[in-house]
This record gives C-alpha cells, structure tokens and sequence, in this order.
C-alpha cells in the first residue's frame, strides 16, 4: 500500500474531496466542504423512494438480471412489468398515483423496499448524489426531504467517495450508504 505524498502525483481524472484518498495509488487533494464527512443513517421513512413528483430509478443491465433473479421472473417479464425506456436508459416505473417507486411496500407500519439486496446503484448511493454534495445549502435542502442527513453514522470523505464510484455495486456489494431498509 503506498504512503501519501504530494511527489507521487496523481490518478487520472480521480478527484478525492477533502484529504489524501486512495486505493493502492495516491490521487490528488482538494478540499470541498465535506472535507471532514458528513452524518447520515436511514430512518427508515420511504422518502427517497416517494414521490410526490415523478422521477427516475435508473437500472442498467446487470441491475436488471439481478433484480429479476431476486424476483423469481425473466429479464423481459420484469421489463413488461416493472420498468420503462426513458431514451436510451431504463428506469423503474412508479406507481401513477403516488409517484412511489413500485417496489415501495408498507410492512407493519414502515416503507420498505421489496427488492433491499438488488436494489439498483441510484438507491444504493443515497444521499450521497453529486446534487446533494455540490455545496453545503443543497445538502441541507436535502436534508429538508430526508430526516436520516445529518443524523446518526459518520462517513468520512472517503467513505462518501467511495460510495459514489460503486457504480457496479454487485462486484463490491460493501461500498453502499446503509439506506432504505427492506
């Protein structure tokens, strides 16, 4: 494992915010305002899941087959059922009425997700979105949506920024904000 150094350079096109991060090589530093990482812990609440306004749950293929798998149904059966093309990309449909995403369920009470262990890399990186991150007021205004920011675990910076590049989550099912609860 190398040791920090400012000599050593830096990793193509990597920006690590908020201190010396790295995986086997050192990449450079820079400082942005989570440089000392956040709070956050799933309450729980389905909110990031919920409407009221329409969105998209992104899901590429690998998603799909897993998802489907988890589901006991073929790819295709789950693409009929389940998803829809939005241009070139495929998103998981919501319910018409509530906007929730359609594998939001209510158990005993809780919002729960039907598909928690394949649930797709857009859940799995909850809350830490580029949008979310790109200042302190917007992770606030995020916080306003979702009462798990800024409560409970500690992330550090690179924590957060490990979980933001986990966009093939199946070969490292570790690198994941523990939300949304099944």
């Amino acid at each position: 494992m190398l040791k920090p150094s400012r000599q050593e350079g830096k990793a193509k096109g990597v920006h690590i915010r908020g201190g010396l991060c790295y995986h086997g090589i050192v990449i450079e530093e820079t400082t942005e305002w989570y440089s000392g990482g956040v709070h956050f812990a799933c309450r729980e609440c389905g909110g990031c899941c919920a409407g009221p306004t329409e969105g998209y749950i992104w899901a590429v293929e690998p998603e799909i087959e897993r998802i489907a798998e988890y589901l006991g149904m073929t790819p295709g059966e789950l693409r009929r059922r389940y998803l829809r093309r939005v241009g070139i990309r495929t998103t998981i449909i919501e319910d018409q009425t509530t906007k929730d995403c359609v594998f939001l369920q209510e158990v005993e009470g809780r919002r729960q997700c039907a598909i928690y262990p394949v649930r797709p890399s857009q859940c799995r990186t909850w809350p830490f979105w580029s949008e979310n991150l790109s200042t302190p007021d917007a992770w606030e205004a995020a916080g306003m949506r979702c009462p798990g920011i800024n409560y409970g675990r500690h992330y550090s910076c690179e924590e957060i920024e490990r979980i933001r590049r986990n966009n093939r989550w199946w070969e490292s099912p570790n690198d994941t904000a523990e939300s949304s609860r099944r």
